[in-house]
């Protein structure tokens, strides 16, 4: 029976939702760049609410890959709980579906 070590999971899980977070932002600030040139054309209430839309996307962005982040450099937990997946994995979990969302919407509003 092997035992599969998932501190070393959890850690490549936890980068590897760093750079989908990282990524994230830098879509958001795409597409917010993209509704602001937009609002500046036509001035619709639909872009303002994009716009407020990719901006509360953005700082929630932007706290999950700080807590990431914070993870990384400081250990929160016990040692003997360092294996279980906990938090970390709910976040990367979100960070990839974040991320295969805002890359669909800002293919949509790049057209």
């Amino acid at each position: 029976m092997a035992i599969v070590d998932l501190g070393s999971t959890v850690t490549i899980l936890v980068y590897f939702s760093l750079t989908a977070g990282l990524v994230n932002i830098y879509l958001l600030f795409l597409l917010l760049r993209t509704y602001w040139k937009t609002y500046n054309e036509i001035k619709s209430h639909f872009t303002i609410g994009l716009l407020y839309f990719a901006s509360v996307m953005l700082i929630q962005n932007i706290f999950v890959t700080f807590g990431l982040v914070v993870h990384l450099f400081v250990e929160l937990v016990p040692a003997s709980f360092s294996s279980n997946l906990g938090p970390p994995f709910m976040l990367s979990i979100i960070n990839i579906i974040q991320l295969v969302a805002l890359t669909i919407l800002y293919r949509i509003s790049k057209n």
